[in-house]
C-alpha cells in the first residue's frame, strides 16, 4: 500500500512562486508515473502535469506550460511541482497521484493524496 502526502501549498500574491512536494510512503512510486492535478471550487479536477517514472517524459497543461516544472527524486520517493509566475487562476487544491504510465486523464491514476491548497491573490 502506498500513501501520498502533498505539502508546500499556501497563500501568495500573483507573480510569486511555490514548490509543491508529494511524499510517497509504503511501496514508493519508483516504478510509476506521477501526476499533478488541481481542482478549483465549483470546477472539475483538471490535469496539470505528469512525469514518467524515470523522469524522461513530462507533459503539461497548456495553462501552466512555461511556468510550472515537474520533477522527481525516486531515491526520496518524492515528486515536485515548481510553480512560478503564479496567477489567481491557479488557485485550487493540488493533488498528486500515481499511474502505471503517463497520462492526462485522472481515471488512469489509482492512488491520490489528500491535496494541498494553493491560493493566489491578485
Amino acid at each position: 500500500q502506498v500513501h501520498l502526502v502533498e505539502s508546500g501549498g499556501g497563500l501568495v500574491q500573483a507573480g510569486a512562486s511555490l514548490r509543491l512536494s508529494c511524499q510517497a510512503s509504503g511501496q514508493g512510486v519508483a516504478n510509476y508515473a506521477m501526476g499533478w492535478f488541481r481542482q478549483a471550487p465549483g470546477k472539475e479536477r483538471e490535469f496539470v502535469s505528469t512525469i514518467s517514472w524515470m523522469g524522461r517524459t513530462t507533459y503539461y497543461a497548456d495553462s501552466v506550460k512555461g511556468r510550472f516544472t515537474i520533477s522527481r527524486d525516486n531515491a526520496k520517493n518524492t515528486v515536485y511541482l515548481q510553480m512560478n509566475s503564479l496567477k489567481p487562476d491557479d488557485t485550487a487544491v493540488y493533488y498528486c497521484a500515481r499511474s502505471v504510465h503517463v497520462s492526462t486523464s485522472p481515471v488512469e491514476y489509482d492512488v491520490w493524496g489528500q491535496g494541498t491548497q494553493v491560493t493566489v491573490s491578485s
